[in-house]
Formats: C-alpha cells, sequence, structure tokens
C-alpha cells in the first residue's frame, strides 16, 4: 500500500533547503510554502548535521499534516523513516529504490531523479511512484553536472515515465510554466523560486496559480 496517492505529486514541489544564503530556515520556507498552496515540501540537507536535520524534518512534517501536504525527504532515508515522511526523493548516487525493505515501502512512497533519458528508460524498471527529470534549464540553485536538458528531452522524458508522474526539475521559472505543461509533466520543483523570494508565500501562490492556469481549466 502506497503512503500517497500518484496524484498528490501533480503541482509544484518545494525543496526547502539548508543553503545559508537564502536568509531564512528550511522550516521558514515549508511553512510558507504550505501557506502558498505548495503541494509538495521536500527537505534538502546539505549543510547541518543528522540531529538538526532530523529536528527540522520533524517540525516540517507537523507543518505538512496541519495543511494536508505531502512531505518528502531528500537523499536521506534513514531521516524520512524517523521523521514520519510521505516519502524519499533519490538521487542517481543515493541508496537504490530497491534496497528499501519492503515493509518500509509500504509506507515511503520513492521518487528519482534522472537527467538523462537512458537514465529515465532505468527508472521505469525501479519501484518508483514518480520520476523527477533536469535540469531543464539552467539552474544556479544547485550543483549539477548536466548541462539544460531542454524541452524537447522533457517531452521524451514524460513519455518514457509514463504512466508514473514525471517532476521537471532546474531553473524553473513562472514563464516557463506553460511550456511545462504542454510538455505533460505532472508537476515542477523549485529552490529559488520560493527560498530567494522577497515574500516567499506569495512567491509560492504565483507559482501554483500559474501551473494551474496553464491547463485552461479553473483552479
Amino acid at each position: 500500500m502506497q503512503t500517497l496517492r500518484i496524484d498528490r505529486f501533480e503541482g509544484l514541489h518545494v525543496l526547502a533547503d539548508d543553503d545559508p544564503r537564502w536568509g531564512s530556515s528550511p522550516v521558514e520556507q515549508a511553512r510558507a510554502a504550505c501557506a502558498g498552496g505548495a503541494a509538495v515540501i521536500q527537505l534538502r540537507i546539505k549543510h547541518v548535521g543528522d540531529r538538526r536535520a532530523l529536528e527540522w524534518a520533524r517540525e516540517i512534517r507537523e507543518l505538512t499534516r496541519e495543511t494536508d501536504r505531502a512531505f518528502v525527504m531528500n537523499d536521506r532515508f534513514d531521516l524520512a523513516v524517523l521523521s514520519g515522511a510521505d516519502g524519499v526523493h533519490l538521487g542517481q548516487e543515493d541508496l537504490p529504490p530497491g534496497a528499501i525493505p519492503p515493509d518500509l515501502r509500504g509506507r515511503l512512497s520513492i521518487g528519482r531523479s534522472t537527467h538523462t533519458l537512458g537514465q529515465v528508460e532505468a527508472a521505469r524498471r525501479e519501484p518508483l511512484d514518480y520520476v523527477a527529470f533536469g535540469p531543464v534549464f539552467g539552474t544556479t540553485s544547485k550543483a549539477s553536472a548536466y548541462d539544460a536538458r531542454g524541452l524537447e528531452s522533457l517531452r521524451e522524458a514524460v513519455r518514457l515515465s509514463a504512466p508514473r508522474a514525471l517532476i521537471a526539475i532546474g531553473g524553473i521559472t513562472a514563464q516557463h510554466l506553460t511550456a511545462l505543461r504542454e510538455a505533460g509533466v505532472a508537476g515542477f520543483a523549485v529552490i529559488s523560486g520560493v527560498a530567494g523570494a522577497a515574500d516567499p508565500v506569495a512567491a509560492t501562490r504565483a507559482l501554483v496559480s500559474g501551473f494551474t492556469a496553464s491547463t485552461g481549466l479553473p483552479g
């Protein structure tokens, strides 16, 4: 039994990031993202120790429960379990999805970052709930060994990953949302679009409404 319905991955994923340059903690970023209507909050930890990371994870878990948002832990399967997260998001160098014990697999949904079409193809054979692909556009929010993939590759990644949800990542701003919808993505992820915004709640709302409006359907 999966913890999350597949449609819970649709829409905006906000990565609450502990990079000091943002000037706000991951918990503050998550609070703003929840208030602005993000669908998924993902905690990304690169600069603090495990004790602090777990404290943040548990605080964000409570925030997301209160606001009915999904909470996903980036990279760290152990912290996902300890914090009661809904899921874990794994990179290409992280623990393979198939290594997660079956009894825990029923509690945790699993996402996987991919950066090439070959990796998307390989992900089809893994026990995943959604696939992220990118960087679609250039990004400075996090280091990447990959150049921008572009919309043509994104469309092919959507096709290859079906029926799983495909989440676009990398350099995404409000001006890209219509193109992302036309490419067929289920959702998209941002870091600086919220963490670096002067008003992160308003920035989140604008991204959510922009993605919804790009469907041509009422919000």
